[in-house]
């Protein structure tokens, strides 16, 4: 979705760098007239644009969070298929040592079975033997006795004899028993160590799945990334040539203004008029109230015949250092350009700027009102430099600088 929203953003940029392009091309006729209105369009664009890159550097930021959640994740897979791996080689270690354990206890139970056959053979050997002698049989220890007591005597070492052997089988026959309960025991063991293990393998193999899909998102949103960075570069590169093509159509109309004895500009202190209009209604210095509620010392020009929707122009470039209402400017701006050197703007309808954004010479910074202690829509300008007001007209109090030409006073 992101992918495809960059895409169409991209889009947007091709459309808006072709009608620059045109706009540039009509513009280009050294016969052609600029308007103020030719460059406020190409201001406009220039908006659009910086308003698409906030979008795309906004969606740059949520991509960088889940490209930090995806690696985080990816980490914890791999701690955990380490784990997982450590316990699969000790189950396998323990399945080893059960088929150790499992082969000696196979090979005491041969040793065992081995050792009672060879005492039941004895045994047999021993009988058959003393039979087929005919040297001492049971018959012949017993008829061989010289008392009674001598006979009870020898049925008892027989019974000793045979009771021994007999001790020896049984017992042999429960060493037996005793080593194929072990044996079963360990086999059942590693039985389960088996199941253990299968089953840690299969964890194992989702978890490498699971490795692999980070992974893979990761890098799909690392070429995102890539591509909405591309993006921004180009639109970079496009407010470049825009701004540009403002600067160079304001000379163009500099010019114009200049050739017509209605200068834009003033060489010595480097402003522009902040309205299109050169209608003074109040100079800087001493004048009678306006409507009684205006200061009789006045520190600023009153330019008037701008109504409610004329833009209001940064006279210089710099920085916003105030952009507020107050209950005698009312809405107003003022901007830093540096060394002591600043610009007011009051009595505005509305502001376009906030405190520490940077403008250029031209941008449009509000829209001409009748807001706080005035008597109608006008825009009062001051100038400061060097830490003091001056008076940027050649008319009313001193220093007057002479700043801005071509404008017509007020007879009143």
């Amino acid at each position: 979705m992101r992918r495809t929203r960059c895409k169409r953003l991209c889009r947007t940029v091709l459309c808006l760098c072709l009608a620059v392009l045109c706009l540039a091309a009509d513009l280009a006729p050294a016969t052609a007239r600029v308007s103020q209105e030719d460059i406020d369009a190409l201001k406009g664009d220039a908006a659009d644009l910086k308003d698409q890159r906030k979008e795309l550097e906004a969606q740059l930021k949520t991509l960088a969070n889940d490209k930090s959640t995806a690696i985080a994740r990816k980490n914890l897979l791999d701690q955990q298929i380490a784990n997982t791996s450590s316990q699969i080689a000790n189950v396998e270690q323990q399945i080893a040592q059960y088929d150790q354990l499992i082969a000696q206890k196979e090979e005491e139970l041969r040793q065992a079975e081995a050792e009672e056959a060879e005492q039941y053979a004895l045994f047999c050997r021993r009988v058959r033997a003393m039979e087929e002698q005919g040297t001492i049989s049971y018959w012949s220890v017993l008829f061989k006795a010289d008392s009674f007591t001598d006979l009870l005597s020898r049925m008892d070492f027989i019974n000793e004899i045979m009771e021994a052997d007999q001790r020896v089988i049984d017992d042999l026959k429960a060493m037996q028993v005793r080593i194929e309960e072990a044996k079963t025991s360990l086999e059942g063991s590693r039985t389960e160590a088996q199941a253990a293990r299968d089953e840690l393998a299969a964890k194992k193999k989702e978890l490498d799945a699971q490795r692999a899909e980070a992974n893979k998102v990761i890098q799909q949103i690392a070429a995102a990334e890539d591509e909405t960075e591309a993006t921004l570069d180009e639109m970079e590169a496009e407010q470049a040539k825009i701004q540009k093509e403002i600067e160079r159509l304001n000379r163009e109309l500099q010019a114009q203004l200049a050739a017509e004895g209605m200068s834009n500009q003033s060489n010595p202190g480097g402003y522009i008029w902040p309205v299109n209009s050169r209608y003074i209604t109040s100079t800087m210095g001493g004048r009678t109230s306006p409507g009684g509620i205006g200061s009789t010392n006045h520190q600023g020009t009153d330019i008037g015949r701008v109504g409610y929707t004329s833009p209001i122009y940064a006279a210089k470039a710099g920085t916003v250092i105030v952009s507020q209402r107050s209950s005698s400017y009312g809405e107003y701006v003022v901007i830093s350009h540096g060394s002591g050197n600043t610009t007011l703007y009051g009595h505005m309808s509305s502001r376009k700027v906030s405190v520490g954004q940077y403008v250029n010479q031209g941008d449009v910074i509000g829209i001409t009102g009748s807001t706080g202690n005035s008597t109608g829509p006008h825009l009062h300008f001051e100038v400061v430099e060097n830490g003091r007001r001056v008076n940027p007209l050649s008319h009313g109090a001193d220093p007057k600088m002479g700043y801005l030409g071509g404008y017509t006073l007020s007879s009143s």
